[in-house]
């Protein structure tokens, strides 16, 4: 088994580069040591036991700026080597080799359109499917993207010399030109600070998102439809319309203040006039290049009209109009940004006042025979629009629930009326429905309350005072009951939102998420609720703190049985539902390849529209080059269509009666472990480099919701991230190990099997067990346990024998011998990181005890922090 040709010719390709900087910079005897630390390190993994005690003693021998060259030394060969595999991914999407994921390839989608027309769909139904297709893909600023974006952009210039050696043979000045711009940017990376120097404010982390969309998603978007648009045309003879936009994206960056005293109602403000400056900006760039492209004089009466009567060339007046009108919202922007007075402002208010006429030259295009021209950058351009719109992306507030309840209590208060907080539900909600049914102002001219209470008054202002189409959904966190959602939609009416936002409460630990049906049923029965949402209600589904507080087994069948009952609650009433799915790039977090995750969705939840976050480094990973995004796009299309028209089956009664077992017994485990024994908080803070994550500026949020709190308090994500950097992985299977067992002990080995075979989400979910549990290594973890705590605990053992018996027990239900023998192409990726990372892993021990020892050393720190950013780039899902 070994990598790709091409593959393992461009990792070397760039270590090589890398190398030779190394000597450039520290010298022959540097690129010696880390030679040979690679080497006791590959011995290591080969089976040598005295190689581990001799990688130790090298790693403790090496003191000052050597700590800090060879961590980044090694953080800097992975991110290299993830640039190839990256673009080795691009290829195969390309169709270069035919090792590929069938649901992937070109044929993939075609596959699927032959499938629905054999279960006796007609091909109208494909059009009707996409034309109304809903899919959000909601960016967001959660804390694991551990590279700097100076440093993300050179990494893409890395990748664009790659593709410039995929063309066939080369001259050879040709060559050498490319190796040496390839050396030049290996060398900026290298001399270049991979650790932020402070964390990003939450304006930084809506720019870096609105640079995504520039970098990437503006080309991936009319190469990803025009794409679709092929297949659809074979099947049917027409064209996609440039209207139809199955993909649109949302933001939580500026929007998201759930946690983050650093999102203000004033950041909000900034980042929705930040966006729109940004749309404008690049579809003035975009107009430009019609202006050069579109001096056709054969126009239609109705662009003749538009241009004026005399006009020559109709079609570039029409676009020189929006083009100005362009540059009048970008400066509109700046003056509104800087507190000034707007003197002209531009005359595209919405989305239609740009996307109407330049549908109109289109149309005139093709009526007089140029449909080419018209198909070209023209198309390109309207598809944009009609993806981004003006605002460029819909941003989500989030905001938890007490904040709101503290709202209303307060203005309960003023109005001397009670105290809500200590109002039963029944009261609240009939409070609130009577005050939502009236028409007078609710909040008085005079009205005293806290900082807090009057941010969030602020905030629902900011919302009144921008156009409904800058937001995507007001989602609340820590819901957990029908007046935590009216309470939101009292405050949007008390403060002049004039068209309410979709309100979808945040079911997240697993009694919230048993008790959404009765949450929703209560709502729904209301015919002026019902009125008030139109017709369709918005349910985000919790993964990261579900997990949390009671492991994923437990975890994901609550979040399975929740969709199906609340979908079932919603057919009831008559009403649409849109799930929307906080996911992440780990197990912990509802990780996981998408269309695998969608497809495992129960019957029915995903009715053509679904709402899910895509967050951290998962976004470079699935949006960062256009290729890839373009490939991520069309996955989620394909997926959702699947899902729409062709659902898997019912489970078996059998298999639910088996899971809901299962799923009783992990999270007695998994608590018993987590929350009971009183040794895991210490061993959790022991032999975790927890502490240094906390140091980490890797997002504005803080780490922690109360910075006094114990385990509770801690975020999901750097509570996944801990674990991870060690290499133990707990919070992604702990638990599912006794429940399995138990089962296996019960003689349900078969059933296992049959259930993994048969069922789309029992296959999705042990095979992320099998993925993560690839990625775990005992020794590692042991090792952190002698060093942070000065021996080998008894919890430590304990946790690591349940480790080796859950993998056990995922070959088995798979029939396999080794973990991911069914994937060679990844399992050999991760045998190739390993001699990079156990050297991390060793010094980050070091440096956790040194830093423990005698906190406040600069050199210290900064090694630490790129050893956190060096294990973070070898695991690729941190958070």
């Amino acid at each position: 088994m070994d990598l790709h040709p091409s593959l393992r010719e461009n990792v070397r390709l760039l270590g090589e580069q890398l190398g030779q900087i190394m000597v450039t910079d520290r010298g022959l005897d540097f690129l010696q040591t880390i030679e040979e630390l690679r080497a006791l390190s590959k011995q290591v993994h080969q089976g040598n036991t005295d190689a581990r005690d001799q990688l130790i003693d090298a790693i403790e021998r090496l003191d000052g700026d050597e700590l800090v060259a060879v961590a980044r030394a090694f953080t800097q060969f992975l991110n290299l080597a993830n640039i190839a595999e990256q673009h080795h991914h691009i290829r195969k999407i390309r169709g270069d080799f035919a090792d590929g994921d069938p649901f992937l390839d070109d044929g993939a989608v075609p596959e699927l359109f032959s499938r629905i027309i054999d279960a006796g769909l007609s091909s109208d139904t494909i059009i009707d499917t996409l034309s109304v297709m809903r899919i959000d893909l909601v960016l967001t600023a959660h804390p694991t993207e551990s590279l700097r974006r100076t440093l993300i952009q050179k990494y893409e210039k890395i990748a664009d010399c790659l593709t410039e050696f995929d063309g066939g043979p080369l001259s050879p000045r040709r060559e050498a030109h490319i190796k040496r711009r390839l050396k030049r940017l290996v060398s900026e990376c290298w001399h270049t600070n991979e650790i932020k120097e402070s964390r990003p404010s939450p304006i930084d982390e809506a720019k870096w998102g609105f640079a995504m969309i520039e970098n990437s998603l503006w080309e991936a978007i009319p190469n990803f439809l025009r794409e679709l648009s092929t297949h659809v045309f074979d099947l049917t003879g027409h064209e996609l319309p440039p209207w139809v936009a199955p993909v649109r994206f949302c933001s939580w960056m500026g929007g998201d203040r759930d946690g983050n005293p650093n999102v203000t109602h004033q950041v909000t403000s900034e980042v929705l006039l930040l966006a729109r400056w940004v749309a404008a900006d690049l579809y003035y760039r975009d107009l430009k290049l019609l202006i050069e492209d579109l001096s056709m004089t054969a126009a239609t009466k109705e662009v003749q009209k538009l241009a004026g009567e005399k006009e020559v060339e109709p079609y570039r007046r029409v676009l020189k109009g929006l083009r100005d009108e362009l540059g009048f919202s970008r400066t509109e922007i700046e003056h509104l940004l800087r507190g000034e007075v707007v003197e002209r402002p531009s005359k595209i208010k919405k989305t239609a006042d740009l996307f109407d006429p330049m549908l109109k030259l289109w149309e005139s295009l093709h009526q007089l025979k140029m449909g080419e021209i018209a198909d070209g950058y023209l198309l390109d351009s309207l598809r944009r629009i009609a993806t981004f719109g003006i605002d460029l992306v819909g941003l989500d507030i989030r905001q938890e629930a007490s904040r709101h309840e503290d709202a209303v209590n307060a203005l309960v208060e003023t109005l001397d009326l009670g105290q809500f907080s200590q109002w039963d539900e029944v009261k609240r909600l009939d409070f609130l429905r009577r005050e939502l049914a009236n028409p007078r102002p609710l909040i008085p001219i005079e009205f005293e309350a806290s900082e807090e209470v009057w941010e969030v008054i602020k905030t629902f202002r900011v919302i009144s005072q921008a156009d409904s189409s800058q937001f995507g959904s007001y989602v609340i966190s820590m819901a957990r009951r029908p007046s935590d959602v009216l309470s939101v939609m009292l405050l949007q009416k008390a403060c002049g939102v004039r068209k309410l936002l979709p309100v979808a409460p945040l079911f997240e630990t697993l009694d919230d998420l048993e008790h959404a049906p009765e949450v929703i049923d209560e709502l729904l029965s209301d015919p002026g609720y019902q009125r008030a949402i139109g017709g369709t209600q918005h349910i985000m589904i919790g993964y990261s703190d579900s997990a949390k507080d009671a492991g994923t087994l437990a975890a994901s069948w609550a979040q399975y049985r929740a969709q199906t009952e609340l979908s079932a609650v919603a057919r009831k009433h008559g009403v649409g539902l849109i799930f929307f799915h906080g996911r992440g790039g780990t197990a912990g977090r509802g990780g996981g390849p998408a269309h695998r995750a969608i497809l495992a969705q129960p019957p029915g939840s995903v009715d053509n529209a679904i709402r899910v976050t895509e967050q951290g480094e998962m976004i470079r990973w699935k949006f960062g080059l256009p290729d890839l995004a373009a490939q991520t796009l069309t996955s989620y299309v394909q997926s959702v269509m699947q899902a729409t028209l062709m659902p898997d089956n019912l489970p078996d009664s059998s298999w639910v009666k088996s899971i809901q077992s299962m799923a009783d017994k992990s999270v007695g485990s998994y608590r018993a472990l987590v929350r009971d024994n009183e040794n895991f908080i210490n061993y959790f803070r022991t032999v975790t480099p927890e502490d240094a994550l906390e140091k980490l500026p890797l997002g504005s949020r803080p780490a922690r919701r109360k910075q006094n709190g114990g385990i509770e308090s801690l975020r999901a994500i750097p509570w996944i991230f801990a674990w991870t950097q060690m290499r133990l992985m707990l919070p992604a299977w702990l638990g599912s190990d006794e429940a399995f067992s138990q089962m296996i002990g019960n003689g349900q080995l078969e059933s296992l099997k049959s259930m993994y075979k048969q069922w789309s989400f029992f296959t999705a979910y042990i095979d992320m067990l099998e993925m993560v549990l690839a990625k775990t290594d005992p020794e590692v973890a042991s090792h952190y346990e002698h060093v942070l705590s000065g021996s080998a605990q008894i919890l430590g053992l304990k946790i690591r024998e349940r480790l080796n018996d859950m993998i056990e027990i995922i070959q088995r239900i798979k029939g396999i011998d080794r973990l991911l023998e069914r994937n060679p192409a990844i399992l050999q990726s991760l045998t190739v990181r390993d001699a990079y990372m156990e050297p991390l892993h060793l010094l980050q021990a070091h440096l956790l005890r040194c830093d423990r020892d005698n906190p406040g050393q600069p050199t210290i720190e900064r090694a630490l922090m790129a050893s956190v950013a060096g294990i973070a780039a070898g695991m690729r899902n941190t958070g």
